[in-house]
């Protein structure tokens, strides 16, 4: 989405029939569309491919041959046994420039948002002080790991316009949280500080929270 914010043409490969699950993520809708859908995919083409079907992976690969970028969000392994890997499609347009979430840990289990907020600490520090762990209100995990790909993306174009050749880049949702709260384990490994909610308030910096407006006094004659 940054990307064709900056115009970039995009291209977004979906599955035939229903498409992109967040097409159906509402209400509201516009049309038959969601908000959400339409407000994550502003900027961008769409067309629909069945992957498993040669003739799709082939549409594939001809689309790699021209562009620049590829981003995909597979299970390490899976687009490779179509013809569809990094390996594959560089043959095929040495140039390409291709992002995947390949290493980690749970690098063969699906990635959701809400299931590495919990993994990566977020939630454990987010919420009140006397509560239970809270999901943040919008998919920061989702939004963090775009933005850190987006970056990188913009790298790997520099290096490319330096070495003519493009690069895998390997960027995926755990690791794009963990960054983001590198200070709380930090905390931990300099001063073996356990991390704890605050509700809105600050472990380091006081005053930093939200207070309640006072009233309003009134007077009258």
């Amino acid at each position: 989405m940054i990307l064709g914010d900056l115009g970039a043409e995009v291209i977004k490969v979906e599955r035939p029939g229903a498409g992109d699950d967040t097409r159906a993520w509402g209400p509201p809708f516009v049309g038959s569309e969601s908000a959400y859908f339409l407000s994550v995919n502003r900027n961008k083409k769409s067309i629909a491919v069945d992957l498993k079907h040669p003739r799709g992976a082939e549409t594939v690969q001809q689309l790699a041959g021209v562009c620049d970028v590829l981003l995909e969000n597979y299970l390490p392994g899976k687009l490779q046994q179509m013809g569809l890997g990094f390996e594959q499609l560089s043959r095929v347009n040495p140039r390409l420039i291709y992002c995947y979430g390949q290493t980690g840990p749970q690098s063969q289990s699906p990635g959701y948002d809400s299931i590495v907020s919990a993994a990566s600490g977020m939630m454990h520090i987010t919420g009140p002080e006397d509560g239970e762990p809270v999901r943040p209100g919008v998919a920061m995990t989702d939004l963090a790991t775009g933005l850190y790909a987006h970056g990188a993306v913009m790298a790997a174009l520099l290096q490319r316009h330096k070495t003519g050749r493009g690069t895998h880049i390997d960027c995926n949702l755990l690791s794009s949280q963990v960054s983001c709260i590198s200070h709380i384990a930090a905390n931990y490994l300099i001063a073996g500080k356990e991390a704890r909610r605050w509700g809105t308030a600050h472990g380091s910096i006081v005053p930093y929270q939200v207070t309640p407006q006072p009233p309003r006094l009134s007077v009258r004659n």
